[in-house]
C-alpha cells in the first residue's frame, strides 16, 4: 500500500562490492578463509583461558570477552556477505536487516568500551602493581563486563529502533554491504533526518569519545609511570605489558573516529563499504594473532594444549 511516495518495504537489496561474477568468487574465497581464521583463532584464545590456570587473570578475562565480541561481529556480517557473493539477488529481509544492524551495532560499542575496561586493567597494573589485586577483584571485572555488554547493547536497540521507523520510499537498495546505519538511513524520505544525526554523534560521543578519552588518559599516565623506571629491563616489561592492547586500540579506535564522528562529512560509499570490512574481517582476525604471538603466556598456555592432546592421541595409539 503506498502513500504520499512512501511503502512498506519488505525486504532490501544490498548491492555489496561487485557485480562481477569472477570477482565474487574470488571475495567469496578470501573472506571465507579469513572467517575462519578469525573464528579459529578467537575460539582458542577463549579456550585457552578456560583451561590453564595461569590465564585466570582480569586481563585474559576481558580477552575472553573481546574474542566472543570478535567472533560475534564477524558471525553477523560475514556469512550473510559470503551467501550473497554466490547468489543473483542480494535480498535481505526488513527483520533480518534491522536484527543485523542491531547486532553489528550493538557489538561494535561493547569493544570500544571493552577497550577502555581493558585500559583501566593496564592502567592499574602498571601504576599500582602492588594493589593489582585488590583493586581488581573478580566482582569489579564482572560488572565492568557486564556495563560493557549493556550499554552497547541499549544504545544498539536505541539507535535501531529511530532508524527503522523513519518512512521509507519505494527505493530499496542499500548501496552497501550490510545493513549499515548511515546506508539505511539514506533510505528514508518525506522526513528530516536531523534527529537521527544527533542521536548518531550524541551515541559517537558516549560510546566512542567517552571511552577513547578514557584509553587516552590512561595510557598518559602509564607512560608517564614508565618513564619514571629506572632500569631499561623494567621499562621494557612495563611497556610490553601494554603494547598489544594499544596496538588493537591504534586499529580499532582510528578509522572508527574518522568514519562516524561527522556524519555530514562522511567517506565516500566505496571507503565506508572498506571500514565495515575492516571491522567485519581484517580487525576481529588480527586481535588474536596481536595478543598471541608476542605474548609467553598464551604461548605457554598453547604448547601445553598441544602436549597433553599429542599425550591423549598416544595413549589412543598405544591402547
Amino acid at each position: 500500500m503506498k502513500t504520499n511516495n512512501q511503502t512498506w518495504v519488505s525486504e532490501f537489496i544490498l548491492l555489496g562490492l561487485s557485480s562481477d561474477w569472477g570477482t565474487q568468487v574470488s571475495l567469496f574465497a578470501l573472506f571465507l578463509i579469513m572467517y575462519l581464521v578469525t573464528v579459529l583463532g578467537n575460539f582458542l584464545i577463549v579456550l585457552l583461558t578456560r583451561l590453564d590456570s595461569k590465564l585466570h587473570t582480569p586481563m585474559y578475562f576481558f580477552l575472553t570477552n573481546l574474542s566472543l565480541v570478535d567472533i560475534s561481529y564477524a558471525t553477523s556480517i560475514v556469512p550473510q556477505l559470503l551467501v550473497h557473493f554466490l547468489t543473483e539477488r542480494k535480498v535481505i529481509s526488513h527483520l533480518s536487516c534491522a536484527a543485523q544492524l542491531f547486532f553489528s551495532l550493538g557489538l561494535g560499542g561493547i569493544e570500544f568500551v571493552l577497550l577502555a575496561v581493558m585500559a583501566y586493567d593496564r592502567y592499574v597494573a602498571v601504576c599500582d602493581p602492588l594493589r593489582y589485586s585488590a583493586i581488581m577483584h573478580g566482582r569489579l571485572c564482572t560488572r565492568l563486563a557486564i556495563s560493557s555488554w549493556v550499554s552497547g547493547s541499549i544504545n544498539s536497540l536505541l539507535q535501531t529502533v529511530i532508524t527503522f521507523q523513519l518512512p521509507i520510499c519505494s527505493n530499496k537498495f542499500i548501496d552497501h554491504i550490510s545493513c549499515e546505519l548511515l546506508a539505511v538511513l539514506r533510505l528514508a524520505c518525506v522526513v528530516d533526518t536531523f534527529s537521527n544525526e544527533v542521536a548518531i554523534m550524541v551515541s559517537s560521543i558516549v560510546l566512542l569519545m567517552t571511552p577513547f578519552c578514557l584509553v587516552l588518559f590512561s595510557y598518559i599516565r602509564i607512560i608517564s609511570t614508565i618513564l619514571k623506571i629506572q632500569s631499561t629491563e623494567g621499562r621494557r616489561k612495563a611497556f610490553h605489558t601494554c603494547a598489544s592492547h594499544l596496538t588493537v586500540v591504534a586499529l580499532c579506535y582510528g578509522v572508527t573516529i574518522f568514519t562516524y564522528i561527522q556524519t555530514h562529512s562522511s567517506p565516500s560509499v566505496l571507503q565506508e563499504k572498506m571500514i565495515s570490512l575492516f571491522y567485519a574481517i581484517l580487525t576481529p582476525m588480527l586481535n588474536p594473532m596481536i595478543y598471541s604471538l608476542r605474548n609467553k603466556d598464551v604461548k605457554g598456555a598453547w604448547q601445553k594444549l598441544l602436549g597433553q592432546f599429542s599425550g591423549l592421541t598416544s595413549k589412543l595409539e598405544t591402547c
